[in-house]
């Protein structure tokens, strides 16, 4: 099938992609010029694993070409993906759809020929009822256009792979035919038994930020727990593994720590809120609230354990921060809880100097006034503290013996709660963690021989 793919971002660059590698003839399409020229010579603007090779293969295949003419996709295509960005409003939680709009806008009164608009973008619910109507109000009289939406669930870092190889497909359709379409760009992906939902496009809408809403309760309600752990002496990662042994809760997103970031879930849990409440049904999730509360307090509360590192301020201090991204495995810095700590730390009078393996120019472009530092040893060089605030896997594989060389202070805070704790404190280090308490020296007890014998914990009663 001849497919465009309008928005050659994070979504619309690999969608487009992967869609021309499972055989489509597929035009992207975009009005950064710039970006269309590098993607147009197979350079993808944007780190994502996996995603050079394929867009290599295709745009040498001639499967896959970019343009920035509406026009020229208009006459091209069969289907129509609407993969744009659907930020935040500035003035409000609501999700801005000037972008999705001015698509319809442009593309609609362009259409000559039989097609389907199918939006990818997360939109708030009834979105696809209202675009159906203005695409008929736009489109020439008789073409034959229908509008459908179906949704991405794509997690950055394994982009690729979750578009060739999704967990499920949803189509929000409103006829026979929109659905045959959808299964007929889908085949490769149905034939190898990918479970696919065809529904109405209300239900195919909420799917993607319920599914978000639901993962960013569980992230908040594991930091929340981790707060408490921190208040009783428990240890939040045991906690979660005893938890996640439960089949009907599972271990995945019950990892406590910085908290959650990035261009979706936090304003997707927004704009779900602010549509709900617009529908009159705003206290049926009203404990999204609460959640993004969580959320945005573990920045500030590993500030507060940071500056207490430190001997209770940050002026004069080195504080070395491993981590800038959101997440690993991806250049963004999106709503970054690393680079708001660090920002933080910085305001208040404290040397940063930080280090990703992948996102410091991106960081550099938002917070110009930090000191950046080509490798992990030049950032931790002298330090203060050291922060782990994105969990690289680079960073696991830190030799803590050989890094105190460089930093005679020898403190640690784990923001991820994933390095090895015990190997950092055998290093002479001090290791703090959120929701994981520093163990106390085991007590002792003298034996009738007068000679002093630890006491395992498991044996004190």
């Amino acid at each position: 099938m001849r497919l465009t793919v309008i928005g050659t971002g994070y979504l619309g660059a690999v969608h487009a992609a992967c869609m021309a590698d499972i055989g489509h003839e597929v035009l992207g399409v975009d009005i950064d010029a710039e970006k269309i020229a590098a993607l147009s010579e197979g350079r993808v603007p944007i780190y994502e694993p996996g995603l050079q090779e394929i867009l290599g293969r295709t745009v040498g295949s001639g499967r896959l070409r970019f343009t920035t003419s509406l026009g020229e996709a208009a006459e091209f295509g069969d289907v129509h993906f609407v993969c744009v960005s659907t930020p935040q409003r500035r003035d409000s939680p609501a999700c801005d759809l000037r972008a999705v709009d001015a698509v319809v806008e442009g593309l609609a009164p362009r259409l000559r020929r039989r097609c389907l608009i199918v939006g990818k973008s997360t939109v708030p619910v009834g979105t696809t009822a209202r675009l159906s109507t203005r695409v008929q109000e736009l489109a020439p009289e008789g073409t034959d256009v229908e509008v459908a939406w179906n949704p991405e669930f794509l997690r950055e870092g394994y982009a690729v792979q979750d578009t060739l190889r999704p967990e499920r497909l949803v189509a929000g359709v409103m006829s026979p035919r929109a659905d045959h379409i959808l299964r007929e760009v889908y085949a490769p992906m149905l034939s190898d038994g990918v479970p696919y939902i065809s529904t109405d496009p209300a239900t195919a809408e909420l799917v993607k930020v319920a599914a978000n809403s639901f993962l960013a309760t569980k992230i908040s309600f594991i930091n929340a727990l981790a707060e408490v752990c921190d208040a009783t002496g428990a240890d939040v990662t045991t906690l979660a593994d005893a938890l996640g042994y439960d089949s009907r809760i599972g271990r995945r997103f019950l990892s406590a720590g910085l908290g959650f970031g990035g261009g979706c879930l936090p304003k997707d849990i927004r704009a779900f809120r602010a549509r709900a409440e617009e529908l009159g049904v705003g206290g049926a999730v009203s404990f999204l609230r609460e959640i993004d509360e969580i959320n945005t307090r573990q920045r500030q509360r590993t500030v507060d354990i940071a500056r207490e590192m430190v001997g209770g301020g940050f002026t004069g201090r080195r504080v070395a921060v491993l981590g800038a991204t959101f997440k690993p495995d991806s250049d963004d810095v999106r709503d970054s809880p690393a680079l708001a700590v660090a920002a933080a730390i910085h305001r208040e009078g404290a040397e940063v100097r930080l280090h990703d393996p992948e996102g410091m120019d991106n960081a550099r472009a938002v917070l110009p006034q930090l000191a950046y530092a080509p490798d992990v040893e030049k950032a931790c060089d002298g330090a203060d503290l050291v922060l782990h605030l994105t969990e690289w896997a680079a960073y696991r594989r830190i030799d803590p013996a050989a890094l105190a060389a460089v930093t005679p202070a020898r403190k640690i805070l784990d923001a991820r709660n994933t390095l090895d704790a015990a190997l950092w404190r055998s290093a002479g280090w001090t290791f703090r963690a959120l929701g994981r308490p520093t163990p106390p020296a085991l007590p002792s007890q003298q034996t009738a021989a007068g000679h002093e014998v630890s006491v395992c914990p498991a044996e004190m009663g």
